[in-house]
């Protein structure tokens, strides 16, 4: 067998259970991943691959993972659609993008090889190419298709990665993440008729030192009246109620001319402010929608349980919306549509510990609006029982929200607490959350902010608790999520 039919012939022999992976959200059948890639419509299916190694729960020779949707919350794993098995991806088929061609599915992604020079161990990254009918794929017989070589000089070619493409006005861009000589990163832009011969075009934007030094899984869109570039630092250092993660997600707005290619950008932007959260890529949905994902995890954290054979998954699809300046996050509409067993107060006091008959469960989308109230503290216990606890905590005075899983049974000195400044206090406070077994992602005042993270706390512990210091009016919503 080659080594696409040897990994897939492991993944089927050793899958673990679904039941003991989360419900709606995207895992490998077995092994470790990292960032989502190939995020695409595909003859009106939704398709996700990502970086996969399915030989063990630690990262290794990267794979393609492959799996599809018809509303993106129930989701079917396909056989790994792509492995490290050519000269030019020998050391790893690294992330790309996908979109659909008049004719096939077409697949971009980095290939990496590593060699011997002068006694040093040299690594190149090119960009490739692979087609296939939406199952299986075949590589190019011309990759790379864009050498590093191409790059203007003193640009790295051991950093030049992550290509997302996309189809506008009778050609093909690509942008890329890339390395100046400076040791900073910058987004390369790249242009082709054909899919097959690229142009080098221009650095479409770059880090001054204050994001971090690389920037990883650049994406480049437009949404509203701007455009929207996201990048992946890494080595951020952390920037009070700005910066916090040290790999990170960020978003610049700005105008884009598309004569000149230059784009005049504004500051940068957390896309996420939980823990748990890296490399997003998004897709344009044949109805108009702009559908972002993201890896829930992140390079410097892991707190899976070590008997654990899979590791890692993908955030909830979120819809962007982009209202006064500001990019609004919220789970795709399509949820709704597996909500079940719905519980409902309206005016509900909360005052010292309370838990409201028919608030459990660890599969859920919990609205609470804080309404009215004379307190500091307001705290959403999870996944709790009398042994565990997770926790999100409002404080009116501060006007933050705090997350605590230090009680959600870790056993590794991580990431256990982090705080969010809310930067647009209303007079209500919104809190959408979303629960699936392992993890929790909180939406605030509508996708304003978001906050992402995970707790391999056993299922066991499903109760829901309220806890205030003072007197809360909450109107609180429940569902459980049926897929």
């Amino acid at each position: 067998m080659n080594k696409l039919e040897t990994a897939n012939s492991y993944i089927e022999k050793n899958k673990v259970p679904k039941e003991q992976r989360p419900d709606f959200h995207v895992t490998a059948p077995v092994g470790w991943i990292n960032d989502p890639n190939g995020f695409s419509e595909y003859r009106n299916q939704y398709h996700l691959f990502y970086q996969h190694h399915p030989y063990s729960d630690a990262w290794g020779p990267m794979h393609w993972g492959h799996c599809t949707s018809g509303d993106f919350i129930k989701w079917e794993t396909l056989p790994d659609a792509l492995a490290p098995d050519e000269s030019y991806d020998e050391n790893g088929c690294f992330s790309g993008s996908a979109l659909e061609t008049d004719e096939e599915h077409a697949l971009v992604y980095t290939g990496v090889t590593e060699r011997e020079e002068n006694g040093k161990k040299c690594s190149y990254q090119n960009q490739c190419l692979a087609f296939g009918d939406g199952k299986t794929y075949r590589k190019f017989a011309g990759n790379p298709v864009i050498d590093g070589n191409q790059l203007p000089e003193g640009f790295s070619r051991e950093d030049f990665r992550d290509p997302k493409i996309w189809f506008d006005n009778g050609s093909y861009f690509l942008v890329a993440g890339n390395r100046k000589s400076d040791g900073l990163g910058q987004v390369v832009l790249f242009r082709s008729t054909d899919l097959k011969d690229w142009q080098y075009v221009t650095v479409l934007a770059e880090n001054d030192g204050t994001y971090g030094t690389m920037w990883e899984c650049p994406d480049f869109f437009e949404l509203g009246n701007q455009h929207v570039l996201i990048v992946s630092p890494q080595d951020m250092r952390a920037v009070e109620n700005k910066f916090y993660n040290g790999n990170h997600a960020l978003y610049f707005l700005g105008q884009f001319n598309k004569t000149s290619c230059q784009f005049d950008y504004n500051e940068g932007v957390m896309l996420d402010y939980g823990p748990d959260y890296y490399a997003p890529q998004t897709l344009l949905t044949n109805d108009g929608r702009r559908i972002l994902i993201a890896w829930m995890q992140s390079w410097d954290i892991n707190i899976k349980p070590a008997e654990q054979r899979w590791n890692g998954m993908m955030t909830i699809p979120r819809e962007l919306s982009l209202v006064d300046g500001h990019l609004y996050q919220q789970p795709v509409r399509e949820l709704e549509n597996h909500r079940v067993n719905p519980v409902i107060y309206k005016n509900a006091e909360i005052s010292g510990e309370v838990s409201l008959p028919g608030i459990k469960g660890r599969v859920l989308d919990l609205s609470a609006e804080v309404l009215s109230g004379d307190f500091e503290k307001l705290t959403i216990h999870i996944a709790h029982n009398a042994e565990y606890t997770s926790c999100f905590t409002y404080n009116q005075e501060e006007q933050s929200i705090e997350f605590n899983r230090t009680y959600s049974g870790m056993r590794r000195d991580v990431i256990s607490q982090r705080k969010m400044k809310l930067d647009n206090p209303e007079s209500t406070l919104k809190l959408r959350l979303i629960l699936d077994k392992y993890s929790a992602e909180l939406f605030v005042n509508d996708g304003y902010q978001v906050f992402s993270a995970t707790f391999y706390t056993p299922l066991e512990a499903d109760e829901i608790v309220f806890r205030c210091d003072g007197k809360a009016n909450l109107n609180i919503e429940k569902y459980d999520i049926q897929v």
